[in-house]
């Protein structure tokens, strides 16, 4: 056929190109799938294989491991380290670091603590706002939650927004500055909690950040309502780059991936509701993941994310404000930071002088790269934070049932850490190889 009956019969609105591209049959996918394995990109793969190992070792050597109440234990303790972890994504994806969000996630919890108990003296205020207005944000005896929550919230993303600062004003290693944070924001929660004190969380709300559970029904319905608002999402999106005459999924591939999660949706809620009903921490998880998904894959923030870890000089070269969004991001990683100390002091019922240490720095970063983000930057999803931390928590859940010792966990946890970047390294040489970047 001529070059102009091709273009006859193309739609004027759209290119030969495009018109060949509008359509893949779901044998075409699967064969572009097996291609990109072949070329090193292994997606989420290994953490699915390593899930269905490690439940299969764990069950095999504790009946409790895949019991309701686990799975709902499960859930609670991988809330925390989760979203700060969704944080951390964001700096990897530069190729950056922040070693500060684990005392940066204690200030959080800190600083809500002591408002919700003491608060501020908003007295000054007095000469523009009613007296019944300030006692409504500040009662006497602490501050109200919903003025508490967002403050410690701002505190943490001020405290990112200095250190991105930092970084960029003096052109400083985040390694170096960041682990400068830890130290001061360690000793900023020894003073303010006060040495060897522990200090009780009595707020309700604040409480049920990380302990409360939905009813039966709820469970249901936000797991339906959840599921059909990401079939309309497919289902728009779908629509939108059929328009444009960009390739698109097969429309069975979609329905697949709308039935698949539908079923693991139907499973959660109704092994949950076996126990004790879905927690809303969960919730709050999902809830995180669809915002920052959202910013970093449809948005010319997360664009710009990604294109300066893969080429900061050609980033900059491009006209992209590689700074502002270097201090943005550092930005985000304090505010998730901050919302996870939250979850961990809420699901603690108090906070202590030793918030934010231990291995919480560690689990945080390991969920991340266990998950599939990479140390090199510029590959990386958001929802490798939850799958990473799915495996962490898994390992140390299973672990805390054999009652292995902590020195036995820290060394199994250093070895799937290994695991997970010499995995992200050999990948990552394949696709090198294969001219894929």
């Amino acid at each position: 056929m001529s070059t102009i009956e091709e273009t006859t019969r193309t739609p004027k609105h759209e290119s030969p190109l495009l018109a060949g591209q509008s359509s893949q049959s779901l044998n075409e996918h699967f064969q572009g799938y097996m291609r990109r394995l072949k070329s090193g990109d292994l997606g989420s793969m290994p953490i699915i294989l390593g899930l269905v190992v490690i439940a299969i070792i764990f069950q095999t050597q504790n009946d409790n491991f895949l019991t309701p109440r686990n799975f709902v234990n499960l859930v609670l303790q991988m809330a925390g380290i989760t979203v700060i972890a969704y944080g951390i994504v964001f700096v990897l994806l530069l190729g950056e670091i922040d070693l500060s969000v684990g005392f940066v996630s204690a200030v959080g919890g800190v600083g809500m603590t002591i408002l919700l108990r003491s608060g501020v003296d908003l007295s000054f205020l007095s000469f523009i706002l009613p007296d019944s207005v300030i006692s409504a944000f500040a009662p006497e005896g602490g501050w109200a939650w919903y003025v508490a929550i967002p403050t410690a919230l701002l505190l943490t993303a001020a405290i990112g927004f200095l250190h991105g600062m930092i970084i960029t004003l003096f052109q400083l290693p985040s390694f170096v500055v960041t682990l400068a944070g830890l130290l001061a924001w360690n000793g900023v929660v020894l003073i303010l909690v006060g040495q060897g004190g522990t200090i009780i969380i009595q707020d309700r709300v604040a409480v049920g950040l990380g302990n409360a559970f939905l009813p039966d029904t709820w469970g249901w319905i936000v797991m339906f309502g959840a599921i059909g608002l990401y079939a309309l999402n497919l289902a728009l999106r779908y629509r939108t780059r059929t328009k444009q005459g960009l390739a698109t999924k097969p429309i069975t591939l979609l329905a697949l991936q709308v039935a698949v999660l539908a079923v693991l949706g139907i499973i959660f809620v109704y092994i949950a509701n076996q126990d004790r009903g879905v927690p809303v921490v969960g919730i709050i998880m999902v809830v995180w993941l669809v915002v920052l998904t959202f910013l970093a894959e449809r948005t010319r923030f997360g664009r710009y994310v990604y294109a300066i870890g893969g080429n900061k000089e050609a980033a900059r070269r491009a006209g992209i404000p590689v700074e502002r969004i270097r201090v943005l991001v550092f930005t985000i990683s304090g505010f998730m930071a901050g919302f996870g100390g939250l979850i961990l002091a809420s699901r603690l019922r108090s906070v202590a002088t030793n918030a934010g240490g231990g291995n919480l720095l560690l689990n945080a970063i390991a969920a991340a790269v266990i998950g599939g983000t990479s140390l090199f930057g510029g590959r990386g999803r958001v929802n490798s934070a939850i799958l990473g931390a799915l495996i962490i928590a898994s390992v140390d859940n299973g672990m805390g049932l054999l009652g292995l010792s902590s020195g036995n966990k820290f060394i199994i946890t250093a070895l799937v850490l290994l695991a997970a970047v010499v995995i992200d390294a050999v990948s990552r040489r394949r696709q090198e190889q294969s001219g894929i970047r």
